[in-house]
């Protein structure tokens, strides 16, 4: 979605009108999910993808005559049935639901789009909400955009004191950990909200072979890598290329070196118990989303139990995830590190952590 921002200033910054379509509410199966977006320029060109295939092909087509007619922002809905898995192949059997908005050049978007960019390059955190459909009663416009920020305050409107307060309360439900949510007013209207924040952290407290094993993984998906080790052997560029940052320092302090927020994610595996107990207990005193660590059940018992005992809640305690990573029969390091980073992906999306494969004894294949 970001580059896409990218690209939609770039073309506003130029003078040239596009249409920005939207995936904002899908239901089922899709080849796509909320925040997916496309840009169709005037002449056809397109940037990003929506799940490719006749939908695509679809918005496209609409698109262009948005452009050529001058009309205004629309949602359509596309059912994923068997016409398009016919002409198609796609045989999800969900529905999308996309909303195409014309940008011209001179749209007052641009400023609020390019404060999205900011925050998602380390400024601090916004949400962008659009207004999707509005009440049948209502005088405001389908397309208009607020930005909000964590302290509440915002940058636009979507025209009428009632939604830029609906947007502001909606905003912070998803400030801490991004993503996208399609919400309904008590009036009718509906909204897309998108949070923008910078790209999640991945703490490593230890740099021996798991967290290098776990840093190598983390990069390719995306995360911002920080390595903590008492070793200058083990906290270096050399030794940890992907990382932003490597300290040296000991696991009581780390915490003076380097800022923690809601969207980070800490990974315990030092060289030993009193360095694990010390680096536990900085880390739960951080607002991290998630917390895991290398360990046997008795360790990992016995550490609790000190957390406990120095005044932390057992609220907090009890969200460890120890030990750390999901129960796949992992063995080397690189297994264990696809097992920490599957669970960490689990804890950032959503979903159950069992096998995707279908059960074909409930299902007459025969037919």
């Amino acid at each position: 979605m970001t580059q896409v921002i990218q690209e939609a200033v770039r073309l506003l910054s130029h003078g040239e009108p596009f249409v920005l379509a939207t995936v904002v509410r899908t239901i089922g199966s899709t080849p796509q999910y909320p925040g997916a977006q496309i840009i169709v320029q005037q002449g056809g060109k397109l940037y990003g993808t929506i799940g490719g295939g006749c939908v695509e092909g679809d918005v496209w087509q609409q698109a262009q005559k948005i452009l050529q007619s001058g009309s205004g922002a629309q949602l359509r809905e596309y059912v994923l049935n068997e016409d398009i898995a016919m002409r198609d192949g796609l045989v999800c059997g969900g529905t999308m639901y996309l909303f195409l908005e014309p940008i011209r050049s001179g749209a007052l978007v641009q400023p609020l789009l390019e404060e999205v960019l900011r925050a998602y390059m380390g400024g601090t955190a916004v949400v962008l909400a659009t207004l999707v459909t509005t009440a049948a009663s209502s005088s405001v416009q389908a397309g208009s955009k607020i930005v909000v920020h964590t302290d509440g305050t915002a940058k636009g409107s979507l025209g009428a004191p009632y939604l830029d307060q609906f947007a502001r309360e909606t905003a912070q439900l998803i400030f801490a950990a991004g993503g996208s949510r399609y919400a309904e007013t008590t009036q009718g209207d509906a909204l897309f909200l998108t949070a923008f924040v910078a790209p999640p952290s991945l703490v490593l407290l230890g740099g021996g072979h798991i967290g290098k094993a776990v840093a190598r993984i983390a990069a390719t998906l995306g995360f911002g890598i920080h390595v903590v080790d008492n070793r200058q052997q083990f906290a270096n560029k050399e030794r940890f290329p992907e990382a932003e940052t490597t300290i040296v320092c000991d696991f009581a302090s780390w915490t003076d070196h380097l800022a923690v927020t809601a969207n980070s994610f800490i990974v315990i595996a030092t060289s030993g118990h009193k360095s694990d107990d010390l680096a536990l207990e900085t880390a739960l005193r951080t607002p991290a989303r998630y917390i895991g660590m290398i360990g046997s059940k008795r360790k990992s018992q016995c550490l609790c139990r000190h957390m406990l005992e120095r005044g932390i809640a057992g609220e907090r305690v009890g969200e460890v995830r120890t030990p750390v990573g999901l129960d796949i029969g992992a063995v080397s390091p690189e297994e264990i590190a696809v097992s920490i980073m599957a669970e960490i992906i689990l804890e950032r999306h959503g979903g159950t952590g069992r096998p995707l494969r279908m059960d074909f004894s409930q299902t007459n294949i025969s037919s």
